[in-house]
């Protein structure tokens, strides 16, 4: 989770590529270092219109067909983690990471990724729009979004057809992103994209598998009662007739301890208060109050460690 705070959107970026070598260097500048290639350079051009919000970057791609790469090699120079999730608006792609395949028509989400090779095909003209965010600004272990990488989601049905129609929203304003309300809306892109996830990963109690069901209803249990002192492995397990044994070896499964999830997602719920336009006026430590942190000192602390500045800094730098 460590980082410098990310300023607040100022501007929409105009990037326009009039061979392939501009957009190859603007694509790694705009997302992470890509290899990028094209069986047309003659004729190539691109443009990629991108802002960013709180880590959160939001990026409009236009261009003609190219293959984009991510290579192990690439990924050795120790990037940041990050996930991409693409949302084609017009024409097609293939998307192919993890073994999978995903063929992405105008409408369709898939997420993808940086830590692990991919590759992204476009055969012809084509727009999409591309959200990256560090992996810590979803609710969902990592683990988990790796079950559904290269997975095409349809923006024509269900939770998708509710979902696309706000993203494409976002990408035809990308103004937006700018001033107190940019991070508001960054976030709600990335609750309704976790929404989606969560659903086609049956973790939202449609799933018949009483085990993912178990672990959902644990992490809501926990979201919902962040504010209470009393939040621990034995009040989480008493609420669910489980074991705390039981309750540790379910998140030992997703590479996590207990204390360690209520602590990461308190200190999201602090860091998102602080950005709050709204909540501008309250003191620090009734922000870390609100959500579970009695001493002050360590809510600090905790997240300085976290986040690589102290709270005062982060909202100052806001």
């Amino acid at each position: 989770m460590n980082g410098a705070p990310a300023a607040p959107a100022e501007s929409v970026s105009t990037l326009v590529a009039r061979n392939i070598s501009e957009f190859r260097a603007a694509v790694s500048e705009s997302f992470v270092p890509l290899q990028v290639s094209t069986g047309g350079p003659d004729h190539f051009r691109g443009v990629i219109r991108g802002a960013s919000v709180d880590e959160v970057h939001v990026t409009e791609v236009r261009a003609t067909s190219h293959v984009v790469e991510r290579t192990p090699e690439l990924i050795a120079r120790g990037d940041n983690s990050y996930f991409k999730v693409s949302l084609m608006l017009a024409g097609t792609g293939l998307l192919i990471q993890d073994d999978r395949e995903a063929v992405l028509e105008a409408g369709d989400l898939a997420v993808y990724d940086t830590d692990r090779p991919y590759s992204l095909v476009f055969d012809a003209d084509f727009r999409t729009m591309v959200v990256m965010f560090p992996k810590h600004l979803i609710s969902l272990p990592s683990t988990m979004i790796g079950q559904l990488t290269a997975v095409r989601i349809s923006g024509q049905e269900g939770l998708g057809g509710m979902v696309v129609p706000y993203l494409t929203q976002l990408a035809g304003n990308l103004d937006q992103l700018a001033g107190t309300t940019g991070a508001r809306l960054a976030h709600s892109a990335l609750d309704l994209v976790t929404t989606v996830f969560t659903r086609e990963l049956g973790l939202d109690g449609v799933s018949a598998d009483p085990h993912r069901a178990l672990v959902q209803r644990i992490r809501g249990y926990i979201d919902r009662n962040l504010a209470s002192t009393d939040l621990g492995p034995a009040s989480i397990a008493s609420a669910h007739y489980i074991s705390t044994r039981h309750l540790h070896g379910l998140f030992q499964e997703q590479g996590v301890t207990v204390s360690t999830w209520i602590r990461t997602r308190r200190l999201e719920q602090c860091r998102r208060d602080l950005l709050d336009p709204m909540l501008a006026d309250r003191p620090v430590a009734a922000i870390a109050a609100r959500w579970g942190f009695v001493d002050a000192a360590h809510f600090s602390r905790a997240f300085k460690s976290a986040f690589g500045v102290s709270p005062s800094e982060y909202r100052a730098a806001h």
